[in-house]
């Protein structure tokens, strides 16, 4: 067991040393290049940010003004089509009440005669 916990022990060690030597062989930004590109994501950010929120109030007022609205008036013009279509249901039955009474004067009439 005690070579297996050198073993482990060497592994840990190998470990760090390649660790730090690839730090070693990274190429940090500079200070002004730092400072460039974090300017640069924050530029980014806020024109995305202002665009969405463009478009957040431009979808909103569609919907607000425009498909409310429209709903409004399919709603308004579906109740006048069911008025409308209730209105010439009464007059068919008026105009059949009338016909039927003035066929039963005419039998009435005849009959008399």
């Amino acid at each position: 067991m005690a070579k297996k916990d050198e073993k482990n022990i060497k592994n840990k060690k190998s470990y760090y040393k390649e660790f730090k030597a690839e730090l070693k062989k990274v190429v940090w930004p500079t200070p002004k290049q730092l400072l460039n590109n974090t300017s640069a994501v924050l530029a980014i950010v806020i024109v995305s940010a202002i665009i969405v929120a463009i478009l957040n109030f431009a979808f909103d007022s569609l919907n607000k003004y425009g498909i409310d609205k429209l709903k409004s008036q399919i709603s308004n013009s579906t109740s006048n089509t069911i008025e409308s279509e209730e209105n010439n249901s009464n007059v068919v039955d008026n105009s059949i009440e009338e016909s039927n009474s003035a066929s039963v004067d005419n039998s009435v009439e005849e009959n008399a005669q």
